[in-house]
Parts: structure tokens; sequence; C-alpha cells
């Protein structure tokens, strides 16, 4: 373990940094001007970028918010800790969250937005029984479904307005009332607050998600018609056809039959806003002196598809728009900024890294692997694969799906290939992403690829053995 040294005089001398932790909801991975995106403005994410250590092949653990939301929290896959799906009865509590490990030690949590690690439909979402944060401001989206215990709706009323009605009159929240401004301005009222400990901020922002709705003063900054093209050739018909009957939100088309770039422009937009609060957090760390002893990190749950290979949204699929995302670690008082690293890492492996940054020992059975070494060095390799779930996933009784088949499948994905089973079906997936980025071309049934395909099972077997949750303490001979 590294031993934390701190600048003297911090308020949290001796012990781990501050932990600012941004996590918005569904953005890809290739959405951040500062890493080649030339069509979208983030120059506040940009600056974490240069003044931080940003991993270009960060991938989630799921697909859907529920599993891949329980497995960063964890440090463990879904499938580890019960919480493979949306829609849950209840948080499993098969495994502490890294919030609760961090607050034990003396860390003060506080969470603003999202925490969807139980089903909220209809009802506030039940907490775990202790999952370390004593300040706690919830908000799962902006709807104005719940009529009581919606701290953003609560916010609203009092700055004068009414939820359900102005967004129902304009279909969006304008910029000084919208849930991404109120998460900011909860993360900033936090940071102000003077402390003798070390903290931990998870702001967890509803934007990019769908309904692709952000204010119109955002949107007007996209043109449709100036943005890129999704990934998408006509063969994407014949070989999403080819896996018709495995759940997605929305079946495949050509993308100008749903308006993909117009979607693309409401996304940048949501982005743009996520950008711009990002940016005054960052100066409310920098006016209350506390930027050099507090890690930043930015992140999302999954990513989504935006039009490639004809799809939108999100479901039973492992294309790189949806289960790669950003992943920035600035921390300027202990780590160089700048870096950019090539290796293959997990959203598990933020539960470890902070636990190793606060002094404390990694549990055994998480499956994440702190990240420590590469953020403090040239070290640039990490794991020789990634693996992603999805079990039944997305909640079947959802309207619509009547005829879903609750799917199952994994994802195993090496530096050069990725292998996508899809349990119960014939048809699978494995492309060749060194020659073939765009993820266009299935090998799966290529008998060149045969004995390439066999190995990369048995992998993914050995990966899906070593992932169980093996039970209680071993505290007796038989």
């Amino acid at each position: 373990m590294n031993d934390i040294e701190l600048d003297e005089g911090s308020p949290s001398e001796g012990k781990g940094p501050n932990v600012l932790w941004i996590c918005s909801d569904q953005q890809r991975w290739d959405t951040i001007a500062a890493l080649g995106n030339s069509y979208i403005r983030t120059p506040n994410i940009d600056r974490l970028v240069n003044e931080g250590v940003t991993f270009l092949n960060a991938f989630c653990q799921s697909p859907i918010c529920t599993p891949s939301r329980s497995s960063f929290l964890t440090g463990r896959y879904p499938s580890a800790v019960h919480g493979c799906g949306n829609g849950n009865d209840r948080w499993a509590e098969a495994a502490p969250l890294v919030t609760k490990l961090l607050a034990d030690e003396g860390y003060t949590c506080g969470l603003v937005g999202k925490l969807h690690l139980a089903g909220c439909h209809g009802r506030l979402e039940p907490r775990p029984e202790d999952d370390g944060y004593s300040i706690f401001h919830w908000s799962h989206s902006h709807k104005d479904i719940w009529p009581e215990g919606h701290a953003y709706a609560d916010w609203v009323e009092e700055q004068g307005g009414d939820l359900g009605r102005m967004y129902q009159d304009k279909g969006y929240m304008e910029p000084e009332l919208h849930q991404t401004k109120f998460c900011a301005d909860k993360a900033i009222e936090f940071i102000e607050e003077n402390r003798s400990q070390p903290w931990l901020m998870s702001v967890n922002i509803f934007d990019p998600h769908l309904p692709f709705d952000p204010p119109k003063a955002y949107l007007d900054r996209y043109a449709a018609d100036d943005m890129p093209d999704p990934l998408f050739r006509e063969s994407d018909l014949d070989a999403q056809a080819a896996l018709d009957g495995i759940d997605f939100q929305y079946p495949a088309r050509r993308p100008d039959e749903f308006q993909a770039k117009d979607k693309i422009a409401a996304y940048y937009a949501m982005i743009e806003q996520i950008d711009d609060h990002v940016g005054r957090m960052l100066d409310a760390l920098e006016q209350t002196g506390q930027r050099e002893n507090t890690l930043v990190i930015f992140t999302s749950d999954h990513g989504e598809m935006l039009g490639d290979h004809g799809l939108i949204a999100k479901g039973c699929r492992f294309y790189e728009g949806l289960v790669r995302v950003p992943l920035i670690f600035s921390w300027p008082g202990r780590f160089e900024g700048g870096q950019r690293k090539e290796a293959l890492v997990e959203l598990t492996d933020i539960a470890p890294t902070l636990l190793e940054l606060a002094g404390m020992p990694k549990s055994e059975r998480m499956a994440g692997r702190s990240l420590l070494p590469l953020l403090e060095s040239d070290l640039d390799s990490h794991r020789d694969s990634v693996r992603c779930e999805y079990y039944r996933a997305l909640s079947l009784i959802a309207p619509g799906r009547d005829n879903w088949e609750g799917s199952f499948a994994t994802m195993h994905r090496t530096s050069r290939y990725k292998l996508v089973v899809y349990h119960g079906h014939e048809q699978g997936e494995l492309f060749d992403l060194q020659e073939d980025q765009g993820e266009f071309e299935n090998r799966w049934n290529d008998p060149d690829f045969a004995s390439l395909r066999f190995e990369l099972l048995k992998q993914m077997l050995d990966q899906s053995a070593f992932a169980v949750d093996t039970g209680t303490k071993t505290t007796c001979v038989f």
C-alpha cells in the first residue's frame, strides 16, 4: 500500500484525498473534444483530461444502469452481488458499497442525483441498509413522478417553479432550473462546507440519458446537419435481424428513419451542459483551496448506441458505443497530468483504487484491481481482458415487452478481439477490432476464426468461474 502524503495544512492531512466523483448517465466514450471529437464542446472535461490521467479503453460491466452501478460501487461483477437488472425490488446487500467502507474509515460521503441500486418506478428508491451516505439529495431523473422525497422537485419549488408543469409546457427544463444544475449546486454546497475529515461526493447526473431533451439554448448550438453520421452499413440490418429475439429497447432501422443526427445533436447539447457544470464544480474546488487535495473522477455508467448499427438507446448488445465509457482521474497534487493510457480497465477498478488511496485494504472478493500503479507511473498495462454482463438486465414488466425473452449474454474483450455469447442462442459475435474497428464483420461462423473462438470461449468460462461469489468466509476445516 502507498502512504498518502498531503500538503501541510490540508484538511485531510495524513489521510486519503477528497473525492469528487462525477458520473453522467449513458455517455459514450467518444464524446470529449480533447480526445478527438471535433463536433462537441467540452472545455472543462478537456481540462480534466489535460490535468489528469485518461483511460482510453475503460469498460462498464453492464450496458444497463442498475447492474453497472451495482458493479462499480462494489468493485465486483453484477452477477456476484445479485445486482443484475433494473426494476429490482431492493439492493440485495450482497456486498458493501465502497462509500460505506470509506465512511467507516472516517470519510464524509454525500450523494446528489441518481443511486439506482433498486427500482424506483412508482416509488422512492429504497436505500441499502447502510450505503455510507450521510448527505443524500436523491433525484433519479427530471421527471415529476414522485409526490414526495424527490430532492430535485423540492429544489425547483424552492426557486418558485413547478417541475411537472414547467417540463410539460416546453418539453425540457431551462438551464437555471435543470437537474444538471441542481446536481452541481448541491455538490458545490457540499464542497464549500468546512470539514476536518476527508470527503467523497457522488454527483450522479441523469443526462445525457433519453429522452434527449436539452434546453433550447444548448440545442441551438448544434445543427443536426453538421453532426457526424452514425456507424452504419446496410449489412447491419441483416446482422441485427440475426439477433432478433434478443432484448433491445428499439428495433434496428436505418438511422435516417429515426432522425439519428437530430438525436446526436441533442445528445451533444446535453453533454455540453454537463461540461459547464463540471467547470463550476472545479472552480468551487479552486476557490476553496481544495483542488490540490481532491481527486476528481469523471465517468459514466454505460454508453448509448446513438444510431450505430441502426440502433438507438440500449439493451442486450456490446458494441463499443454502448460499453466503452469515459474514465478520467485528475488529482494535481499527486498524479502527473496529460497522461492517456491505452490499457484495458474496468469500472470495477474504481473502488479498489479509492480504498488504496485511503490506505485501506482491498476486499479479497473484489474483481476490481487498483489503478494506482498506472496513475503514478508510465505503466500502461493492467488487464488481459474486460468483462461485461447482460443477465435479464432490462425489466420485463415495462410496457411493450410482453414478447421479450429476458436475454442473457456475456462479453469478453481483449485488446484485439471481442467475443459475445448470447446464452441459449446459436448466434454470437466475434470481432477483430484491429482490422474492423467499426464492428461490422462478424467472424463468429468464420472457419478461419474457429480455433480463436474456442480459446476466447475458454477464457470467458474461466472468467465466469473466477467471478463467482463463493459465499461466507471459510472458518473450519470441514
